[in-house]
């Protein structure tokens, strides 16, 4: 791990939790990620299973409150969760609003001054953090997942269909689909991509979904007494893009939970049994839970 600086290492569930800094390409600064390594990975390279954070969020918040430790460790998947946005460089005006700059990069490789310089997280996700696990952690990269949570959720749906061949397996909690027609889509695509609206649609799910060729089926769960879902997430704009297509998505709607880590707890190891069948370790006869 010569390129790699460990900020922490602990036991976890018979594995490894682990934090980390590295210097970007794609976002020409520090960059930091967590990875948990399951005990399977001691004897050889395992499937990776990216998970994409919200607005606000770091590498640390998914590691620390969803619980989906005891469960990889159970199936044999090492998860890994980058930060939500560089964070070095500053620039003016960053951290004014909590929907965008610091910690809500959006997932989407920026076209407008000053933010194009680094804030390509949809680059370091998909090209440069694989090259980095494949380098330093027994992950197995032909053999990779994506998922996330609301901001997060839009970026492991954009990533999956806009690059099918890299990842056999995607799920979402409470995403933003349809970053293009909702506010926080709309404020964040504006800053960093520009005034033309045309340019938008390639970093929108329920868009993408037209054309992808990803094959594997869509997960996606939602809390039905979260405050968001009126205005910012609307998961049936998905289900109505993707009718006719081919891809198949499944939205589960739950009552009486919101957006919070409560209902990540509550669903997340549903979604890692939904990417353990398709990374093909269902195969293997790991216990569900």
């Amino acid at each position: 791990m010569a390129d790699l600086e460990i900020l922490s290492e602990q036991a976890c569930w018979d594995g490894i939790q682990g934090f980390y800094r590295h210097a970007s390409r794609e976002c020409a600064g520090p960059m930091r990620f967590s990875v948990y390594r399951p005990p399977q990975a001691a004897n050889g390279p395992v499937p990776v299973l990216y998970y994409l954070a919200g607005l606000t969020c770091t590498e640390e918040t998914f590691m620390i409150k969803a619980g989906a430790q005891r469960l990889a460790a159970r199936l044999g998947l090492m998860l890994v969760a980058p930060d939500t946005s560089p964070r070095e460089p500053r620039f003016p005006g960053d951290d004014q609003d909590w929907d965008f700059g610091l910690g809500a990069g959006f997932y989407v490789d920026a076209t407008e001054a000053p933010w194009s310089a680094n804030y390509r997280m949809h680059a370091y996700v998909t090209r440069e953090l694989p090259e980095v696990i494949a380098a330093n952690f027994p992950g197995d990269i032909t053999r990779q997942g994506i998922f996330g949570h609301s901001m997060g959720g839009h970026g492991a749906l954009v990533s999956a269909f806009r690059n099918p061949d890299l990842y056999r397996s995607v799920s979402a909690i409470a995403p933003i689909v349809a970053p293009t027609q909702v506010p926080w889509g709309r404020k964040a695509f504006a800053g960093y991509l520009g005034a033309d609206e045309a340019a938008w649609r390639g970093w929108d799910a329920c868009e993408l979904v037209k054309t992808t060729a990803f094959a594997a089926p869509v997960l996606v769960d939602q809390g039905e007494a979260d405050k968001f879902l009126d205005v910012q997430l609307q998961p049936e704009r998905l289900v109505a893009a993707s009718e006719g297509t081919g891809v198949r998505v499944q939205v589960r709607r739950h009552p009486g939970y919101d957006h919070s880590y409560w209902f990540i707890q509550s669903v997340v190891a549903d979604h890692l049994r939904h990417h353990a069948r398709g990374l093909g370790l269902a195969r293997r006869g790991e216990p569900a839970e």
